[in-house]
């Protein structure tokens, strides 16, 4: 743990990686003094906000490609079946991203953009701890793995935008 010793940016991307450091960068208002926990940013638990984002991105690639293998409609859902708290949560939450990035590049506030995607990572998680997507019901199905792909698409321009990998599996 540092103390107040002064580390080059090199060491910090040597320490902690390329993807932490952006986040933790872009999540800090250009006005805002900067604290970097060191540990929190290797730690490998939901915790680390990188962390989280990136187990969201696996999870979705992941419940995709068992959808695919499952011969599930990946395109034809039909999203009016969607209708759980859980369902619309997440829908809104993807709806806003035009809007969230349109006001990024009016207010040049790039740190709005981790701030979204966290709030997207935690409307995700609790869509799939509360709502199966792949079931006995084939309609219900179809239209939850069409969520899930757009969910997907999401997080990964989110995480593009943003210079951070987005890895199908962990």
């Amino acid at each position: 743990k540092r103390t107040g010793e002064m580390i080059t940016l090199k060491e910090l991307v040597e320490e902690v990686g390329s993807d932490a450091c952006r986040f933790f960068f872009l999540a800090r208002s250009a006005d805002a003094q900067m604290e970097f926990d060191l540990e929190l940013a290797v730690k490998e638990s939901q915790d680390n906000p990188v962390y989280y984002l990136q187990y969201a991105y696996a999870r979705l690639a992941g419940i995709l490609r068992n959808a695919d293998e499952n011969k599930n409609d990946l395109d034809n859902g039909d999203v009016h079946l969607l209708s759980t708290q859980e369902e619309l949560t997440l829908i809104r939450h993807l709806l806003m991203l035009p809007e969230v990035v349109d006001s990024i590049a009016e207010t040049m506030e790039p740190h709005h953009l981790p701030h979204y995607t966290m709030e997207l990572a935690a409307a995700f998680h609790s869509f799939y701890d509360r709502c199966r997507v792949i079931s006995d019901d084939k309609a219900l199905t179809s239209a939850r793995v069409k969520l899930t792909k757009a969910s997907k698409i999401s997080f990964g321009r989110c995480l593009s935008l943003m210079g951070i990998n987005s890895p199908e599996r962990m």
